[in-house]
């Protein structure tokens, strides 16, 4: 186990490295001047002698790789310098905006829960019945429909035409119901048919049909034996899309107005806001890679096949 835990961390801080010193470059890269961008938010006449002081003083006349290292000494102490934009500490705009997120998020992943794993149960259990069928439309729909027009669709519905919730800003727990279901729905969709089809090639498996003949009682077969087992590639998957979850809070943070972390870095990215664009990739980077290696381990944990493997090894 311990070995095991090692080799990830190990791989985690790889891929940081890798992962900061290459958005810290194409970020360099960028077509613009962050200093002009700067200061004509601030509305300053100033000449290019004193454009080109204040670029030394930022640093940005070294070498990218000394600028790197600098940048890198720093945020390894969690200073990731101040916003262009505010002067404030880039930690605390991020600490503003992170609760926002979360709740986000996990309205996004309750909604997930509540409806993939129910339906992906039931449309296992009751194979090419009414219930199963419906669960296909659902996949279908959710797989098919972009998270920004499904967005629409609610807010047309539940805010224009029924004037039953909100559909901006960030109120109460009102506010956050369609942007959760906006966030959640499609991700509900290919979770409930990944469910279903490893629900169903379990219940085939030898093991089960012999525990059935001994009579076990059903309900036990199917959450006591099958689903356990079925979990297991559900669990993989929702590590490997935390990537995608991410990305979708951005889209609807844009279009419910909600005030978190991807409507920050969109503005960060407009106003080639450098210090907060570099450490929330970062920070993004280290968040999906720590859920990565709790589902790792989880994994681990739930496959005893994993554990024999890693001790002969």
């Amino acid at each position: 186990m311990f070995r095991y835990l090692l080799s990830k961390i190990i791989q985690i801080i790889v891929v940081l490295l890798c992962l900061s010193f290459l958005s810290f470059v194409f970020i360099k890269l960028a077509p613009g001047d962050p200093v002009k961008a700067m200061l004509d938010i601030d509305e300053v006449m100033i000449t290019e002698a004193e454009i080109e002081n204040i670029r030394s003083e930022m640093g940005f006349d070294h070498p990218i790789f000394v600028q790197y290292g600098m940048w890198l000494k720093q945020a390894i102490k969690l200073d990731f310098g101040e916003s262009y934009l505010t002067n404030r500490p880039v930690l605390s705009e991020i600490q503003d905006r992170l609760q926002a997120s979360l709740e986000l998020m996990g309205g996004g992943m309750l909604v997930v829960i509540l409806i993939s794993i129910p339906l992906g149960v039931c449309s296992a259990v009751y194979q090419s019945k009414w219930i199963d069928h419906l669960g296909r439309i659902f996949a279908f729909f959710g797989a098919s429909v972009p998270s920004f027009w499904l967005g629409l669709l609610l807010i047309y519905f539940f805010s224009v035409k029924l004037k039953v919730l909100p559909f901006i800003g960030h109120n109460g727990a009102e506010s956050l119901i369609l942007p959760s279901l906006t966030l959640g729905l499609a991700m509900s969709a290919v979770y409930a048919r990944l469910l279903r089809a490893a629900m169903l090639e379990t219940m085939n498996k030898p093991y089960i049909k012999a525990l059935r003949m001994k009579g076990i009682r059903e309900k036990s077969l199917i959450f006591k034996y099958s689903l356990r087992e079925s979990i297991i590639p559900v669990v993989t998957m929702f590590g490997m899309s935390l990537g995608n979850l991410l990305a979708g809070a951005i889209v609807v943070e844009i279009l419910f107005s909600w005030p978190g972390l991807g409507k920050m870095v969109v503005e960060a990215i407009m106003n080639r806001d450098y210090p907060l664009i570099q450490a929330y990739i970062l920070l993004s980077g280290i968040f999906v890679m720590s859920i990565n290696l709790i589902v790792d381990l989880s994994y681990y944990l739930l496959d005893p096949k994993l554990r024999r493997k890693e001790q002969r090894a």
